[in-house]
């Protein structure tokens, strides 16, 4: 083989070992696990809100995007409830770039993945001590969300992961909540299967394992719109798009607590960030004006960080993104307190 293998990386539960979680963190997690659910089933009719950077770059800022987030938190909790982003490892569609802080926890250093594997862990340890919220964090790698499993409150499949059968399997022995993106394609019958796989029961080799899932419930549809075969994107956040999932879940009457998640960037805001606040109010509005909408269309995903856009790395601007493009903090919480006002 064409590879030199390094190292044999700590497995999960000697990682786990070497960072607990504390009893109040550990409750922590399970009470946002339950209100997560209930917004997801139609039990709890608040809108759930999932923001945050497009990549957790550098833990200060990380958290001092946390803190603010918190705060607005405590304002709008009777009508929103916020899961922030915290993602450790990107999706490149090329293969270059920065690929998270699993791969480099110093943007600005070699590769290391042990260190990285360390270095998320206490990202998400962190802001569970720190704020009281679980984040949601995209599933790259199926293999290492064991070494997160007891502290992510969201896990989110990505548009060029959905069509892989391990992510989902994996998916169906997940307890929380995962969200299915459609593909790049548009092809919404992949992201369909991928539900309906996801919440099925299988048997599959996870980890060098034999094992059996469950299936999980919870599984369902993110919208984040499509690229064409000329390379332009096209939204897929109408009026028009969400009664068509709505068609589509309705032909599969054994999928269970039938969700819509939408993400406003991404090809849906064509990356550009700031429509994310145009996109956003659209379908607050569609909610209410369509019953089957404001029933099936639980929450939206923003790509959001403390300053407007993005830069390269070492580009030395103080939180922000050296990934995607982000919605600033100032025009990001104004966005929170005004969908709270919609609602």
């Amino acid at each position: 083989m064409n590879m030199e293998f390094v190292r044999k990386l700590t497995i999960p539960a000697e990682v786990k070992e070497m960072y607990p979680l504390t009893g109040e963190m550990a409750r922590c997690f399970e009470q946002r696990d339950i209100q997560l659910k209930k917004i997801l089933s139609g039990r709890d009719n608040r809108l759930l809100l999932i923001i945050g950077p497009c990549s957790a770059d550098n833990p200060d800022s990380v958290m001092d995007y946390m803190e603010r987030l918190r705060k607005v938190q405590e304002e709008v909790e009777e009508k929103i409830f916020i899961v922030p982003r915290c993602y450790t490892n990107k999706p490149r569609t090329t293969g270059k770039g920065y690929k998270g802080m699993l791969h480099q926890p110093d943007p600005g250093h070699k590769p290391d993945m042990f260190k990285g594997l360390i270095a998320i862990r206490e990202m998400h340890m962190r802001v569970v001590r720190e704020t009281g919220f679980t984040c949601a964090d995209e599933m790259l790698y199926t293999e290492n969300y064991k070494y997160l499993d007891d502290i992510l409150g969201y896990v989110a499949v990505g548009a060029r992961s959905v069509e892989n059968q391990q992510h989902r399997l994996t998916s169906s022995g997940i307890e929380v909540p995962v969200g299915m993106k459609n593909p790049t394609s548009g092809d919404l019958s992949v992201m369909m299967n991928a539900i309906t796989a996801a919440q099925d029961k299988h048997t599959f080799i996870y980890r060098g394992w034999e094992v059996h899932s469950q299936g999980n419930p919870y599984a369902h549809a993110i919208l984040r719109g499509y690229v064409n075969k000329q390379g332009h994107s096209h939204p897929n956040y109408h009026y028009e798009d969400i009664l068509l999932v709505s068609q589509l879940y309705g032909e599969n009457p054994g999928l269970s607590n039938p969700a819509v998640i939408i993400d406003c960037n991404h090809s849906n805001s064509g990356k550009q960030p700031l429509e994310q606040v145009r996109i956003a109010k659209e379908i607050v509005v569609n909610r209410q004006l369509n019953a089957r909408v404001g029933k099936l269309v639980k929450g939206l995903m923003i790509e959001s960080y403390i300053e407007d856009g993005a830069q390269s790395v070492g580009g030395g601007c103080y939180g922000k993104s050296i990934t995607d493009a982000c919605l600033g903090w100032d025009k990001s919480s104004r966005l929170i307190y005004e969908l709270a006002e919609m609602l």
